[in-house]
């Protein structure tokens, strides 16, 4: 079967691979009819989203169709129409059991304190063979997969796979109330739903940070309050919008990946320090070593942090490496800030999120930009790490 596979860094192919099987009684195969490409997989092939093993398939969304299950697996069966949640979860210890299942103790094979494990993850994740690819093995499968009600598409399907309910995690965990003031940091897909979540939630002004102009623009029709960073300090400007106050809740989405601006002597600075770190990374490590970018201080936390009013909620939820060491605790505590943040609990969000799909309440797909043919996965990669306009959500369709 056909599959998008990491070499090394920057270094991505579409292989031919064998087809997954039933190894445990626990499993089921399913016949992926749609996948799609993250902000996170980005992570992977530059290299900034922790260790990688060779040979491993890429890919933690997916869609599809059950082809065979285990012994164990007493819910579904071959044929049902099911979407894959993004992070994996026994179902039976004790941090599932309280909906706590990106921190299952069975789930990840490093142990129980090795933390989340997900599909197409790097090595301290599973490795877990992931989901760009025609077929995958489902782990604890009566868990780990939730059927799609026959009103709601694939395209609807894909997008609560991952992204909407990473989206709406962020967006609970800041505690969002009926009329409070958010700032969201990032208007990638994830940003979007996080714009669409706070707004189901009862915010009453939602501020969404960025510098790709059709992702605002997106943001804007959402009803969001649009900044561009590239143009002005986003800290003086939500300071001002909101009366010298500040936000109620800020939600970083982009993580280690966050851009400086080139306005505002403290995005200067951070800047300077960055590039400062990574010389002196590179000169310190062994020749051909490459940067690990999760090291450097993060432009969107120090806004968030200066963004958010006094005795505010800050939540994270944007991918940062377990090497990310610096953040501005000082200033944080100053404000008596709240700080949450996680990987998100896919399988505790996926059934209600479904719900609001299937009455109407929201359609995810008009955030789906993109559907393109297994084949081209590789220039979609291409053209979505450039975020070329419009490239805001890219499905991958095997077999078409």
């Amino acid at each position: 079967m056909k599959a998008v596979v990491w070499h090394g860094l920057g270094d991505i192919r579409l292989d031919d691979v064998p087809e997954p099987r039933i190894e445990q009684p626990t499993d089921a195969i399913v016949r992926l009819t749609a996948s799609a490409i993250c902000g996170t997989d980005l992570h992977f092939v530059h290299g900034t989203g922790g260790e990688m093993v060779p040979g491993t398939i890429l890919g933690h969304e997916g869609v599809g169709i059950v082809e065979e299950v285990g012994a164990d697996v007493r819910n579904f069966r071959p044929g049902d129409r099911v979407v894959i949640p993004s992070t994996i979860a026994c179902g039976y210890c004790s941090y599932c059991r309280a909906g706590y299942y990106s921190q299952c103790d069975h789930a990840n094979p490093n142990g129980p304190l090795a933390g989340t494990a997900f599909y197409g993850g790097p090595k301290a994740s599973g490795p877990i063979q992931g989901l760009q690819a025609e077929k995958a093995r489902i782990l604890f499968a009566a868990t780990n997969l939730v059927k799609i009600p026959d009103t709601v598409t694939d395209q609807q399907a894909i997008m609560v796979s991952d992204i909407f309910p990473t989206a709406y995690f962020g967006a609970d965990l800041a505690d969002i109330k009926p009329g409070h003031t958010v700032a969201v940091f990032g208007c990638g897909p994830v940003g979007q739903f996080t714009i669409a979540s706070a707004k189901l939630m009862g915010a009453g002004r939602v501020f969404a940070i960025d510098r790709i102009p059709s992702r605002l623009e997106t943001a804007r029709a959402q009803g969001a309050e649009t900044i561009n960073f590239d143009e002005e300090d986003p800290v003086e400007t939500l300071q001002r919008l909101t009366g010298g106050i500040g936000v109620d809740c800020a939600i970083d989405v982009v993580g280690v990946d966050a851009q400086h601006a080139d306005h505002g002597p403290a995005a200067q600075q951070a800047q300077q320090e960055a590039e400062q770190f990574e010389q002196q990374v590179q000169q310190a490590a062994p020749q051909g070593t490459a940067w690990n970018a999760g090291n450097a201080p993060s432009q969107a936390l120090e806004w968030a942090v200066q963004g958010l009013a006094k005795a505010g909620t800050l939540s994270i939820i944007g991918v940062y490496p377990q090497t990310m060491q610096s953040f501005p605790i000082g200033a944080a505590m100053n404000k008596n800030l709240t700080i949450r943040a996680g990987n998100c609990n896919h399988r505790k969000y996926i059934p209600g999120l479904l719900e609001l799909v299937q009455n109407g309440s929201i359609d995810p797909e008009k955030l789906l930009s993109q559907v393109e043919e297994m084949h081209s996965a590789l220039d979609a990669y291409h053209a979505f790490d450039e975020r070329q306009p419009g490239w805001l959500k890219v499905e991958l369709v095997p077999g078409m």
